[in-house]
């Protein structure tokens, strides 16, 4: 059943668990490193929320930026040697930013360093969930960060709005917050068209927010693209998200109250079940199983299991277990799951009937390639 723009902005009011995601224009300045008063402001909404019940999460951008104002640098460096330096100090600076900030109200906070490796291994994935969850059933309020000091990719993209739509896949939470130095998305770039108009509501799986955000539009130069994506990867565990402008008083509690601020894109989908969040949330699988028109019908239209009757072409390598991509002939992403055979196995199998299996291979444990119920439809 599609919700109205009135029953979603309802279900932002009642958000109990949710991650702010704060970016580095508004936490940083070139020349004085972090914006003390910002965080100060931003925390002590966080902690008049936290007390009537609610579970935030901050995902915290800065370290980079911090760690070049503190070492004296003219701007940021291009090599990576240096970017990790700058991180590896400037983390420093925000450690110490939002211990400050919730010391001043008597709550506890802790960092936790994330990679997009530590969610990809679902041992790891765990494990982290599970520290999170301690650490919100303790009152703590954490603030989770990307390793940068030795991530490289993380540093190469600046990916933290892609990470802060997993820790909110991660813990199920109902909202994610992304706090941006605009009001969020606008027909045109509002920095330079200040008559721009702003899109108040949409569903996160709306194609033409593509035309808004996307690389070849002008807001694409204001990173809308990666927040648009991780509105999409939030809303296919079921969790709206709400992009505004964060220099604007009480803005989290105003977006807390369900007052139309910044761009609300709604999710229009059920929360996934844990095991299904995790596969959703995989963003490098191991490998792709071209499927032919019908199995991808098929699995979009009646959520059924991939048979290897339905393939096509395998690429990639990939053993058993792991998280594969499915995709039409014309490299359309139609879902993705764990899979049951080995990349050499699924090889052999392609375009085979079930009842050939078993002449193909020496054992056939499974009648499908992938099970629907370790598989998720790709929007």
């Amino acid at each position: 059943m599609t919700l109205t723009e009135a029953q979603v902005r309802r279900q932002v009011a009642d958000a109990k668990r949710f991650v702010v995601k704060i970016g580095s224009s508004l936490l940083t300045d070139p020349a004085s490193g972090l914006a003390h008063a910002a965080i100060d402001a931003w925390c002590n909404q966080l902690v008049e929320l936290s007390a009537t019940g609610r579970r935030p999460l901050i995902v915290s951008s800065g370290a980079v930026a911090e760690g070049v104002a503190r070492l004296g640098w003219p701007g940021r460096p291009a090599d990576l040697p240096r970017l990790q330096a700058a991180a590896a100090v400037g983390q420093m600076g925000l450690v110490q930013a939002y211990e400050s900030a919730f010391s001043r109200h008597g709550r506890h906070t802790a960092v936790v360093l994330l990679t997009h490796e530590d969610l990809a291994d679902r041992g790891r994935y765990l494990n982290a969930r599970s520290t999170l969850t301690h650490l919100l059933d303790l009152g703590v309020i954490p603030v989770i960060n990307e390793n940068d000091s030795v991530a490289t990719e993380e540093i190469r993209f600046g990916d933290n709005d892609t990470l802060a739509a997993l820790v909110a896949s991660l813990l199920a939470a109902d909202l994610l917050v992304v706090l941006t130095d605009v009001d969020g998305l606008h027909e045109r770039d509002p920095r330079s068209s200040p008559d721009a108009g702003r899109l108040a509501y949409s569903e996160a799986t709306d194609p033409g927010l593509d035309a808004l955000a996307g690389e070849g539009g002008t807001l694409g130069r204001g990173g809308m693209v990666t927040k648009v994506r991780a509105a999409r990867i939030a809303a296919r565990s079921g969790a709206h998200t709400v992009i505004a402008n964060g220099r604007r008083d009480g803005v989290l509690t105003r977006i807390l109250a369900g007052e139309p601020e910044g761009t609300l894109l709604a999710a229009t989908v059920l929360p996934l079940v844990a095991r299904k969040r995790w596969i959703a949330g995989q963003l490098k699988p191991k490998g792709e199983l071209v499927v032919d028109a019908g199995a991808a019908a098929a699995m979009r239209e009646r959520g059924v299991s991939l048979l290897p009757v339905g393939v096509v072409a395998v690429r990639g390598k990939f053993v058993r277990g792991d998280v594969v991509r499915c995709v039409t002939e014309g490299g359309q992403a139609v879902a993705q799951g764990l899979v049951n055979y080995s990349s050499g196995e699924a090889e052999r199998l392609a375009g085979m009937g079930t009842d050939e299996m078993a002449g193909i291979l020496d054992y056939v444990e499974e009648p499908e390639l992938m099970h629907r119920d370790n598989l998720v439809i790709i929007d």
